[in-house]
């Protein structure tokens, strides 16, 4: 009977620690909700409630790896200058990524740039602080401590596979996710999903990971304008569709809903497949498995 709870190194299995995860990640986030609700709208500027998001999965990560005796650093989370730089880099990479995607749309005719009234340089360091909050939660949820622990107990392929539709799946309840756009969006999101892993598996560190993700939601929203999972952002551009198809454009939800951004996800994921890692090596970017 132990033998279900304990693995044969005498360790607690893989499984009974993501379902630990995720539950002391619901009860410490019902619990902290009175405090979110206390903080003052007028505040939301300096400090978006997504850092509470932050904050809670930093705290619950923590004693998942205090309870296995481990530093930060073992899921990827090491502060310094190397994961600055790397952050940076991936954020480069998030904004040619989506460059790249509203590029080919608008050479086939899908829309047009105005500048939009009212938006300055205060608008985007608002959203790319913004951005970082949903970006850190959102890789240490999905690419830190529980998808890792994944990696051990199904390989990296299984992780990816799981992940991915989890990733995507947790999308569906955004504006637009319907019909043809609800499928594409699905699509695209998943492949973000397997390029991001890609991204902290050839690195070892959560850092390239978010940079990407930072730069790939900041650059759909605040500096090009279209909506980021269907969610509205002031962009520095607007967007002005010509009637093209949703399936080409994305329309409504986003450049994350069109075909040229699965034919860029693809190229991007290939790239990262066959890249070995940094030079300076690492455990977690060895072959995939």
């Amino acid at each position: 009977m132990l033998g279900v709870f304990i693995d044969n190194q005498g360790t607690v299995r893989n499984g009974w620690k993501i379902l630990g995860f995720l539950a002391l990640l619901n009860l410490v986030g019902f619990a902290t909700t009175p405090l979110v609700r206390l903080w003052p709208a007028a505040w939301q500027g300096v400090l978006p409630g997504r850092w509470f998001d932050v904050a809670i999965s930093l705290l619950v990560t923590w004693l998942c790896l205090r309870a296995e005796e481990k530093p930060f650093a073992e899921v990827g989370l090491h502060p310094g200058g190397r994961f600055l730089r790397e952050t940076a880099l991936g954020a480069l990479g998030g904004f040619m990524l989506m460059l790249t995607t509203a590029g080919f749309i608008r050479g086939l005719g899908g829309f047009h740039w105005i500048r939009t009234t009212g938006t300055g340089p205060a608008d985007l360091v608002a959203g790319a602080w913004f951005f970082l909050a949903v970006a850190c939660f959102e890789e240490i949820l999905f690419r830190g401590y529980a998808f890792q622990r994944t990696v051990r107990g199904l390989g990296f392929r299984g992780a990816q596979i799981l992940f991915a539709l989890a990733f995507a799946s947790g999308h569906w309840g955004n504006p637009g996710m319907t019909g043809a756009t609800k499928a594409w969006a699905t699509l695209n999101i998943a492949l973000a999903a397997v390029l991001l892993a890609f991204c902290w598996r050839r690195t070892g560190s959560l850092a390239l990971p978010i940079g990407v993700h930072l730069g790939w939601n900041w650059t759909q929203g605040n500096l090009l304008g279209f909506r980021v999972s269907g969610t509205e952002a002031p962009g520095w551009w607007t967007p002005v569709f010509h009637g093209r198809p949703e399936w080409l454009t994305g329309g409504a939800f986003g450049l994350e809903a069109s075909a040229a951004c699965a034919l860029v996800c693809g190229a991007a994921i290939f790239g990262l497949w066959r890249w070995k890692g940094w030079p300076s090596g690492g455990a977690s970017r060895s072959s995939v498995s």
